[in-house]
């Protein structure tokens, strides 16, 4: 059985929504992660702190459908019809 960490490799390699998914979630991470130096952050940042979690989980999640779906259209290619 194909793991979710293979199927990840083999969109990394075919697909370029999820290059481009993986990237933004990348650079929103680091984003976060310089935000979160501050030891006190401001209401604004509050704000942006939230934006960028909620950017971020979002393209986490088109990034697991795109596995999801990666593997249910192997599935039914299998399936004999």
């Amino acid at each position: 059985m194909v793991t979710d960490e293979q199927i990840a490799e083999n969109l990394r390699a075919s697909n370029v929504e999820y290059q481009e998914l993986e990237e933004s979630h990348h650079r929103l991470d680091l984003e976060l992660q310089q935000l979160l130096k501050h030891h006190v952050l401001t209401p604004q940042e509050e704000i942006l702190k939230k934006h960028l979690q909620k950017e971020k989980l979002g393209k986490k999640d088109r990034m697991a459908a795109l596995i999801r779906e990666h593997r249910a259209s192997r599935d039914n290619a299998k399936t004999p019809g």
